[in-house]
């Protein structure tokens, strides 16, 4: 184990803390880079935008606008506008140069939590506390049309990466699919566990995954509707979370102050970081995937290099039991932006992978969708669920007898899931009770 430290310390696989910003004088609420990599765009709760040039020496941009927190922010495609949503009911568009131009848009009646832009640039999608979201076209900044079936506060909504669908996620504890063309909810979702935070595609938009207050991660497939991965990495609410452009990786921000990188192909967590002092807020990948950003509420933006994507990571991979955690501590003082404490860098002894992580089905994450598939990438280890093992001839088991014990597993398998939705259900049933209860007692 030792050697295989040495050698990840020689070959720098770990990820590491490039610069770090200070400047927002409140919480750092979202975070996402310029497609051009010389721009950082960040928000805060203190009202203002931050543009922060990633050249050396080169001043920030301080954009004032709204009247309260804001919450959500975007380059779009192009790299031309940035897009942030606000507590004060409105989202501006601003050009992220000296002057600081910004347009208002105007239709929701509460908090905007969460704003994107499409893929190509045409449209925005925005989700408020008033219930609703709505979809905006960028070039004449009018407001197109709402999708208004949620019951409560909806914190985020996010176009597919073909624009065709939108994925919400509200606090009436659901997630929904939506069709673009036709404004129909295709599909819901339903969390028992808690509320969901922040949502998003898949690059390959084949599943989505949602952060939720119950401190847990959670991937789907929108194709068959069903539950693939479910992570428990963290030990606090999860705030958002960010896809590796490749489909790979998955990073994540929790009130735990730590940032988390999962394997999404090994279903392992690769990565603990530490580095900022309190609740880490946003988290988010570079369009490359070579760096990631991530903002927190000790007003600290963060820059890392991301390192572990390297040509020969597989290779490192097999050979690692343990995820590593990465400790950072930022000064104050006039010396370096940061220090690294490699006294501190070490191999975590956690529990058995079973314990943070349980992969749902054998469906590929980076499967394309007009193909079909039985398992993982060729090149991935699969991971199979914790009641499912395989069998195979030419381990000393007959045929015969392996194909009967596998269709038991199978059977097995079905009785588990259906099981499972009997809960799911009956969890269900028991919060309404609870909420007619609640109204008879208060009328």
């Amino acid at each position: 184990m030792k050697g295989l430290y040495a050698l990840y310390l020689t070959q720098k696989e770990d990820p590491t803390l490039e610069r770090h910003f200070k400047g927002h004088r409140d919480t750092v609420t979202c975070i996402d880079f310029n497609i051009n990599m010389k721009q950082l765009a960040t928000g805060s709760m203190d009202s203002c935008v931050m543009i922060w040039n990633l050249k050396p020496q080169m001043r920030a941009y301080r954009f004032v606008g709204h009247k309260d927190a804001v919450l959500s922010i975007q380059f779009s495609p192009s790299g031309h506008l940035v897009a942030s949503a606000s507590r004060d009911k409105t989202v501006r568009l601003w050009v992220p140069s000296v002057k600081g131009e910004s347009t208002v848009l105007k239709a929701h009646t509460g908090t905007i939590r969460s704003v994107q832009f499409s893929s190509d640039g045409q449209s925005l999608v925005t989700a408020s506390d008033d219930k609703t979201i709505k979809v905006w076209t960028v070039h004449r900044q009018k407001f197109l049309f709402s999708l208004s079936q949620h019951i409560n506060w909806v914190r985020c909504a996010k176009f597919s990466p073909d624009g065709r669908l939108i994925v919400s996620a509200s606090d009436d504890k659901t997630i929904k699919i939506w069709d673009k063309a036709t404004r129909e909810c295709i599909h819901s979702f339903y969390e028992h566990g808690g509320f969901v935070n922040y949502v998003d595609f898949h690059p390959n938009g084949t599943c989505i995954a949602a952060a939720g207050t119950d401190n847990t991660v959670k991937l789907w497939d929108i194709r068959m509707n069903k539950l693939l991965q479910h992570y428990r990495v963290h030990n606090a609410v999860v705030n958002c979370l960010s896809f590796h452009p490749n489909g790979n990786y998955l990073i994540t921000a929790s009130n735990d102050s730590t940032l988390k990188i999962l394997d999404l192909l090994e279903g392992k967590l690769l990565y603990t970081l530490h580095g900022h002092q309190g609740p880490a807020t946003c988290v988010a990948f570079s369009s490359a995937g070579d760096f990631f950003a991530s903002g927190g509420s000790d007003e600290q933006v963060m820059v890392w290099k991301t390192n572990f994507d390297a040509a020969d990571y597989g290779e490192m991979l097999k050979n690692q039991s343990q995820p590593m955690t990465v400790n950072y501590i930022l000064k104050d003082s006039d010396g370096p932006s940061w220090l690294p404490e490699h006294t501190s860098k070490s191999h975590v002894v956690e529990k058995r992978l079973e314990t943070n992580f349980t992969d749902i089905g054998s469906t590929n994450l980076n499967q394309p969708k007009s193909h079909s598939s039985n398992g993982l990438a060729s090149h991935a280890k699969p991971v199979l669920p914790l009641n499912q093992f395989h069998l195979q001839e030419g381990n000393g088991i007959p045929s015969a007898l392996a194909s009967t014990l596998e269709h038991i597993v199978g059977q097995l398998d079905v009785l588990t899931q259906t099981v499972t939705i009997l809960e799911q259900r009956l969890t269900l049933t028991e919060d309404k009770l609870r909420e007619c209860l609640d109204k008879q007692q208060k009328s």
